[in-house]
């Protein structure tokens, strides 16, 4: 008797532990380095560039040297693909030996995964050793994905952030600020404009001067409604029926994307840009698409940023070996070479300012270009706004400003 209680008690106690029990603990790191050697990760990331190719191809060799993973880079066009053959293998009653080991996510997709519970259940991305090196406080997109909560479910990897440009030779003292920005346009008539959304970077630029003028900024982070969306745009609206006159055109033109916007910059049509990508004008300028006096600045109240991740589905058949790779994909090392724009270029999720010694001098060495900020000087990084914010921003735009070009 006593036996047979015995057992049903293991057997309660058992269906009771969480469902990542038997997975990989990083927080017994070197049973994780153990179980890993010998494993084989595929990694399931976009193909469409050199570069990035052969950084993953570097940092595949760096983890088989060191640790003995081997990484097979699965080059996609469509990360909605790779959620797809997730799903598939789910629905096939595939709970092990998944052909996904890693897979380069954000946004959308990460929330269909998560939404599925088709993610390694345990917040495994921030008990990683390297973790500790992750700038939550600077830059909070790390914590959500498009304002879902990462909850450890993913591993940043690289950000995104919206950085204004200016010709020094022209303008001196930039505005740093909407509100700045309204009254410098407004003594310089024609000489600022925003690619027409729903552009990524146009809409960018809704969605960032929405944040400085909205009542309440933390009702952006969550879904809105009619009364919602009404209160914290007026002074929004109010603000673009002020600037719309004193653009490029008088606001009956727009660029229809960042690359025309940057061209007017070129041809000395307009005075400001921006872009997402902080190294973007650094770049222009050693391809002569943009004078070497253009620079770059932030808003003083932080600027629109985003993080992309790694994430470990559910049944990846090489956890420990995927958990090893994205580690070091954190590390001070892995990090500053993928800044290097010689390299990718893509800025760094770590909090620079306080690294150490050796780490610290990786990126303090880093070229980053003539008109690129340190990421210590890209300032806050604001959250990206909940989707039905910017889908309700894009139609109301429309309807008020739109254009026929």
């Amino acid at each position: 008797m006593l036996k047979t209680l015995s057992a049903s008690l293991i057997m309660l106690a058992a269906a009771a532990l969480p469902a990542y029990a038997a997975d990989p603990d990083p927080k017994n790191w070197d049973a994780v380095l153990a179980e890993a050697e010998g494993q084989t990760v595929y990694f399931h990331a976009w193909g469409g560039e050199t570069r990035i190719n052969d950084y993953i191809a570097w940092a595949g060799r760096t983890v088989k040297e060191r640790h003995g993973v081997r990484v097979v880079h699965v080059k996609v066009t469509d990360t909605a693909g790779v959620v797809s053959k997730i799903l598939a293998e789910k629905a096939a009653g595939r709970e092990a030996g998944g052909a996904v080991d890693l897979v380069w996510i954000n946004g959308e997709n990460f929330v269909a995964l998560k939404d599925a519970g088709m993610l390694l259940d345990r917040p495994w991305a921030s008990e990683l050793p390297n973790y500790r090196f992750v700038d939550e406080t600077g830059k909070p997109t790390v914590l959500t994905d498009f304002t879902v909560p990462v909850d450890g479910r993913e591993a940043p990897w690289g950000m995104a952030k919206l950085v204004f440009f200016h010709d020094t030779a022209v303008l001196a003292d930039p505005p740093k600020s909407a509100a700045a920005l309204l009254d410098w346009a407004k003594a310089n008539p024609g000489r600022f404009t925003y690619p027409q959304p729903p552009d990524f970077v146009g809409s960018s630029f809704l969605k960032q001067v929405l944040y400085e003028l909205a009542p309440d900024p933390a009702v952006l982070t969550r879904p809105t409604d009619d009364e919602t969306f009404k209160k914290a745009t007026t002074q929004f609206f109010a603000y673009l029926d002020d600037l719309t006159p004193h653009l490029w055109r008088q606001g009956r033109a727009y660029p229809q994307n960042y690359g025309s916007m940057r061209q007017l910059l070129a041809d000395s049509e307009v005075d400001i840009t921006f872009a997402f990508n902080p190294a973007d004008a650094s770049n222009a300028i050693a391809n002569n698409e943009l004078p070497d006096t253009v620079r770059s600045y932030v808003f003083d109240a932080g600027t629109i940023a985003n993080s992309h991740f790694l994430a470990i589905p559910f049944n990846a058949n090489a956890k420990a070996g995927a958990m090893v790779l994205a580690d070091f994909m954190m590390s001070p090392e892995a990090q500053a070479r993928k800044q290097d724009p010689n390299v990718w270029g893509d800025p760094t999720v770590l909090d620079v300012a306080a690294l150490a010694g050796d780490d610290r001098k990786r990126f303090e060495a880093l070229d980053l270009g003539i008109a690129t900020l340190p990421p210590e000087k890209l300032g806050l990084a604001l959250l990206e706004p909940h989707t039905s914010w910017l889908k309700r921003l894009e139609i109301e735009w429309a309807r008020r400003y739109g254009v026929n070009q």
